[in-house]
């Protein structure tokens, strides 16, 4: 081992180096290295007698992704494995700290599989308790070899799996039996050890020692990982212990003080982990939490009213001040949690929450800084594009507000005059006897506080008080939707919407009372749309003056529109909106032309046909600030723009839904015009996007490009209006005018050249793939196969035609992403039947036919294991490709596996019979089975291929399949009347049982919640998952030219030439022998088999 250290330290010194051939030899001699068995032990050496940080931190992190990748070959030698294992954990007990974070992650990797999974490690328990005893800290021995931060972060690794439940297939999963014992042995006993630190640390306020903080961190976060998900049962007698200490903790912190510094922080994050072990005390364990709740509420309103001087927090201390509020509300919604949170409910509302949901100076610096931050942290919407979840979106604010929400609904005191006219046998009465505490103490608090008459300035303290009484009210969605109409309409007409019409508007208050609407959308009152909605539309056309910046105001109101809209609260009138929105393209910076566009297509998709008839307008703002935005170079579109062409996209799929059945009609002349004008303007945008980069000479047969292709950008929405102007073009010379030949020679190279398949969606590609053949059948385009252009940089040199370059992306979807394959399969069977009347486009056909048919069949070897839904669609293409080019495919099957012709024909026969699921469903995919098994029983009978079974079960299956065929296509008209009536008698009774079962829907119980969880759980790991949709199963093939094939002469022919040989010893199934009786009834002599 010693040997091998001078040679890896000097080797991962070098791939620091800024020689990118010097790094690249070094790893690639590391690697060579990695082989001999001395290596990792050499790693973890240096990690602790590197000459530098920089080289001991390398030689972690190159071990830690080295276990990551080979831990399986790692653990194959189990004693070297072993020796390594233990030098580990004993090296991460004497590194520094910057050394330990990173090989605690390697070290997770080992605990995860060899204690938590397997049980394997049976000393590591009884050690590690051992060096935590007799570690420097504890032992209080400077001499001890042992860093007590070190073991307990290695304590805290190894219990950090149990945070979750190994097996959440079981509904009530006992504590595993590692969790037991790490608490029994090692964690209860550290309480003594816990209690000494907090005194400690206690008695020192003013000065906060390092050592001493991380180690109470340290031990809140293994009991918290402990308590995540089970309860240890030697835990639950210490528990009081620990919020003993914990209490005191909580009463000693003061947020507003001006302490600063590493310890302070860690005391911080101490606070912080001790209120999360409360919210998952009350939450998770409330049997064993129920004596100590009086306390955990105590210290909670004690943080909580400190948020008086919020103004003064950073993001941490307000984090800290956002969990007490939860603290709080997760113990109010328990059995005992009103008895103790009532008799605090006015002093909460006074001295916590309301000064936690005013506005505050650092709200107004925020919104001058970055009002998109503000918009995100206090005025969320469906328009914000946040994923996941971040520590600086828990605000105080959002908790208060909760908190108010939760308070609110809380049931009150009896009312007497109520109660009186109460049945005792009426339960459901005797609950509406008591009135709700909103009723009672929220909205009586909130009504106090007058409206601003319009002339206050931020800093006013009538204007942040309101500006808390509108937030105030958006946390109150659930008492809302329990009060009538008129209690509503009330409301709003006294409270908010007088906002709108303050002179001046403060935006602050516009902006908040925005939001709450949209709150509130789900129990707005019908009678006040028209008021609501010309609000929200004079909010959207507020300009900014005098440099404020008023993003937060367009942006909560065009959120509050869509939150109606989403909850069916429509206008009156759209044409207002539309106009406004229309108006404001363009207009602003990407953020507001980003937000208008996201609305537009809202008001657009819900508006349908009522909006239709301004359509055009829009698109033809749209259009212009595209145009106008489209970068010259060839380089990707910024964001507004891709947002721009979603929403034409959008507006398009509107429009055509809208359009009359007979649009060619004289009388939909209108109609017609508008559907040209729309064309126009998506040709020219997709001129101006892929020509103009590109083109440097245009003339009518070729064009001249430069070296770069035009950008990719938004290729699924630039398809949908491709498209779009194909489907509109019905003459030759509108395919002259429109550049359609020019644009489809651009798109099929981007899409040769395609790559994104993870990145962007790829159905509306597909689609307009299926338009491009209809259009050359409509005008008989023989251009697409001569029309080149080179490729990009992937292949200098090569000149494709669009037909070329569109089956390599097609061929490609079938290689490259398995969700795609039915939509790419299905696009195969168009294209091979697209019409050709030379031998250049019959050549392409056939070179492609051989493509298509060589990567179906490589993809389907590689899935071939075992039967999924992913076979049809391939072997139908093989089929169709093998019904054009017999010869040459079966030749392509061949030289791509020993006997891929009989492979390919067999999986066919499989899919074909009506056992195999999914199984043939549509009329043209049996036509497609019944043509290609005629031809393959046919050449199977005349070859010399060593057959096998493949020939009468390949016979067999056509039978199978010709029967069901003839069913389907008797049965079809039939099928289609009984459908409708029975969806017309199904729905009445639907209706009637969903009203019904609205009202006995009981609360669901924990035990309930479990079972439903775990229930699901196992269903996602039994559930075979394949990575492909399957919406396309039920689409029709395109068969051409195979619809012409006589099947039933064909079928017929071959039974009378070879039938009795071929079902020789095969018993057929009745249904088929009854089937092929009624379709050949001067044949049945045929069927008699001996």
């Amino acid at each position: 081992m010693e040997s091998l250290i001078p040679e890896i330290s000097r080797l991962l010194n070098n791939t620091i180096s800024p020689d990118k051939n010097l790094v690249s030899a070094s790893a690639d001699r590391l690697d060579r290295l990695s082989s001999q068995s001395g290596f990792l032990l050499s790693l973890l050496a240096i990690t602790t007698v590197g000459d530098s940080q920089g080289l001991k931190i390398a030689a972690a992190i190159y071990l830690k992704n080295f276990i990551r990748r080979h831990e399986v070959e790692i653990r194959a030698s189990s004693r070297q494995y072993i020796e390594f294992r233990n030098q580990l954990a004993q090296t991460l007990l004497q590194v520094d700290s910057s050394v330990l974070k990173v090989l605690v992650d390697a070290f997770r990797v080992i605990i995860t599989s060899d204690f938590v999974k397997e049980n394997s490690w049976p000393d590591l328990i009884p050690e590690l308790k051992s060096v935590i005893q007799s570690s420097k800290l504890i032992s209080q021995s400077p001499c001890s070899q042992w860093s007590t931060i070190n073991a307990l972060i290695v304590l805290q690794t190894t219990i950090r799996p149990f945070q979750y439940f190994l097996n959440p297939k079981v509904p009530k999963e006992p504590v595993p039996l590692q969790l037991e014992l790490i608490v029994e042995v090692i964690l209860v006993p550290l309480q003594a050890t816990f209690h000494f630190f907090v005194d400690k640390a206690l008695s020192c306020p003013e000065r906060l020692e390092m050592e001493t903080e991380e180690v109470i961190l340290t031990i809140c976060k293994c009991i918290y990982f402990s308590v995540r998900s089970y309860m240890p049962s030697a835990l639950r007698c210490a528990m009081p212990a620990f919020c003993n200490d914990w209490f005191r903790i909580l009463d000693s912190l003061s947020l507003g003080s001006a302490c600063s510094g590493d310890g302070h922080l860690l005391r911080l994050k101490t606070v912080k982990r001790i209120l999360i072990i409360f919210c998952a005390l009350v939450t998770r364990h409330r049997k064993h939490c129920d004596k100590l709740m009086p306390n955990i509420i105590k210290s909670a309103i004690k943080i909580v009213k400190q948020n008086a001087n919020i103004i003064m927090l950073d993001a941490f201390p307000e984090r800290i001040v956002s969990l007490a509020f939860d603290v709080i509300s997760h113990v109010l919604e328990t059995g005992p949690g009103w008895r103790l949170v009532s008799p605090h409910f006015s002093s909460l509302l006074d001295s916590a929450i309301f000064p936690a949901v005013a506005l505050h100076q650092n709200d107004v610096s925020e919104w001058e800084e970055d009002a998109d931050e503000y918009v995100r942290k206090n005025l969320p919407s469906n328009l914000d594009d946040t994923s996941g979840l971040t520590e600086d979106l828990f605000t105080a604010r959002k908790s208060a507000i909760n908190l108010l929400g939760v308070i609110a609904m809380s049931k009150g005191p009896p009312v007497v005059s109520i109660a009186s006219k109460c049945k005792k046998r009426d339960r459901n009465k005797k609950k509406d006897c008591h009135s709700s505490v909103g009723e009672l103490l929220v909205v009586p608090f909130l009504s106090k506080f007058p409206i601003p008459c319009g002339a206050e300035e931020s800093s006013s303290k009538i204007l942040q008080d309101y500006y808390g009484v509108l937030m105030a009210y958006g946390g109150l969605q659930d008492f809302f939707k329990g009060r009538s109409s008129e209690y509503i309409y009330t409301l709003l007409q006294n409270r908010v919407l007088p906002i709108f019409s303050l002179c001046p508007c403060s935006p602050y208050l516009v902006s908040t009372a925005n939001w709450l609407l949209g709150e509130l959308a789900c129990c707005l009152p019908q009678a006040m749309s028209a008021n609501i909605y010309i609000s929200l539309t004079k909010a959207l056309t507020w300009s900014d003056d005098g440099g404020f910046n008023y993003y937060p105001v367009h942006a909560s109101a065009a959120g509050a529109i869509t939150e109606l809209i989403n909850n069916e609260y429509f206008p009156p009138d759209w044409t207002p909106l539309l106009q406004v929105l229309v108006n404001r393209m363009g207009i602003g910076d990407e953020n507001e032309s980003h937000l208008f566009f996201n609305l537009l297509s809202t008001v657009v998709e819900a508006g349908q046909d009522k909006v239709a008839v301004h359509i055009p307008l829009v698109v033809s703002n749209i259009a212009s600030v595209i145009l106008r935005e489209i970068p010259p170079m060839p380089e990707p579109w910024p964001q507004v723009l891709e947002r721009g062409l979603a929403a034409l996209a959008e507006v398009a799929h509107i429009w055509e839904s809208s359009l009359p059945d007979n649009i060619q009609h004289p009388e939909n002349g209108e109609w017609r015009s508008g559907w040209a004008s729309i064309a126009v303007l998506f040709s020219n945008l997709l001129q101006k996007a892929w020509l103009m980069p590109v083109i440097k000479n245009v003339d009518d047969h070729k064009f001249a490009v430069s070296g770069a292709l035009p950008s990719s950008s938004c290729m699924d929405d630039a398809s949908t209006l491709l498209g779009f102007v194909m489907r509109f073009i019905t003459k030759r010379d509108e395919v002259d005018s429109l550049k359609i030949i020019d644009l489809l020679a651009v798109w099929s190279t981007l899409l040769a050249e395609w790559d994104l398949w993870e990145e962007m969606e790829d159905q509306s590609i597909f689609n307009s793939i299926q338009e491009a053949v209809n259009l050359q059948r409509k005008c008989d385009l023989q251009i697409i196969f001569t029309r080149r252009l080179p490729l990009g940089n992937s292949s200098p040199g090569s000149m494709l035609s669009i037909f070329e370059g569109i089956c390599i992306f097609v061929s490609d979807a079938i290689k490259t992403y398995p969700a795609a394959v039915w939509r790419a399969c299905l696009c195969i069977h168009a294209l091979l039947h697209v019409p050709s009347s030379s031998s250049d486009a019959d050549a392409i056909k056939h070179a492609m036919a051989t493509t298509f048919s060589r990567t179906a069949f490589s993809r389907f070897r590689d899935i071939h294991e075992k039967p999924i839904g992913l076979w049809k669609p391939l072997l139908l293409v093989i089929s169709s490709c093998y019904i054009f080019y017999p010869e040459d495919i079966e030749q392509v099957l061949d030289k791509e596996a020993d006997k891929g012709f009989i492979i390919w024909a067999s999986a066919l026969a499989h899919i074909s019979t009506s056992s195999f699921t999914p199984g043939l469903s549509t009329e043209s995919e049996l036509v497609l089975s019944v043509a290609t098994l005629t031809r393959v029983v046919e050449r199977l009978l005349i070859s010399l291929l060593d057959r096998g079974e493949v020939l009468r079960v390949s016979f067999m299956a056509l039978l199978d399949a010709f029967t069901r065929m003839k069913e389907l296509q008797e049965g079809n008209e039939e099928t289609e009347d009984s459908d409708e009536e029975d969806i017309d008698d199904n729905d009445d009774d639907e209706d009637d049982s969903d009203e019904e079962s609205e009202d006995e829907q009981l609360e669901e119980t924990e035990d309930e919640f479990l079972d439903r969880y775990a229930k699901a759980a196992a269903d996602l790991e039994n559930e075979m998952v394949e990575e492909v949709d399957v919406e396309d199963d039920d689409q029709e093939l395109e068969l051409g030219v195979f619809n012409e094939i006589n099947l039933e002469s064909s079928v017929i022919r071959l039974i009378e030439s070879h039938g009795q040989e071929l079902m020789k010893g095969q018993t057929l199934p009745s249904n088929i022998v009854q089937g092929l009786m009624s379709i050949f009834p001067k044949h049945t002599h045929l069927f008699q088999i001996p």
